[in-house]
């Protein structure tokens, strides 16, 4: 595996690399990942869980109160729930979706894995996820693990960012171009 200072970095890396090591220690990693699936879709679903993690006005006492009663009505228990709680009274629950992140990166990595972030403007079916998983294991020879985000304001298409690379395919971008070159013939 790659050294893990490469794949994550900064204070939400740390924190990442340290859970995972914990989860590998005691064969949690799957766990741990479904945990964190559950807990990025009330994120995405829920603008009242975002502010909670993100505003400075509430006190670590507060959040963590918060965060705990959250996990229990999702479900989510263990080591997760135990970083999270720990997270949170250390205030730096504004960065759980970067350590989420980090800890996908570290698992993926561990498992000979890469992820690629995708943002579409509709949610993929469970074909088109499969379609491009076995596209993107084409173009990099390695399975790839993928974190889809729906941007309505793409339209169409998709971008795919693999690393350093990034591929724009969306319909706003090309429509976006067209208009460009509109502009320069006229």
């Amino acid at each position: 595996m790659a050294g893990k200072d490469t794949i994550v970095s900064g204070m939400a890396g740390r924190y990442a690399s340290a859970l995972f090591d914990l989860a590998k220690e005691e064969n949690a990693l799957d766990a741990v990942s479904k945990d964190f699936d559950v807990l990025s879709a009330a994120l995405a679903e829920s603008a009242d869980l975002r502010r909670l993690t993100r505003s400075p006005v509430f006190s670590a006492e507060e959040q963590e109160k918060a965060i705990s009663a959250v996990m229990d009505k999702l479900g989510v228990k263990g080591l997760t729930a135990k970083f999270v709680s720990l997270v949170a009274v250390n205030r730096r629950l504004f960065a759980l979706e970067g350590m989420i992140k980090g800890y996908r990166a570290l698992v993926a990595a561990d498992r000979g894995a890469i992820t690629a972030e995708v943002t579409v403007a509709e949610d993929l079916s469970k074909q088109r996820r499969d379609e491009l998983a076995g596209a993107l294991k084409e173009i990099t020879g390695k399975t790839v693990d993928f974190d889809v985000k729906v941007d309505p304001k793409i339209l169409g298409g998709l971008i795919v960012r693999l690393g350093s690379r990034m591929v724009d395919a969306s319909l706003k971008t090309k429509l976006n171009s067209i208009k460009l070159a509109m502009k320069e013939v006229g």
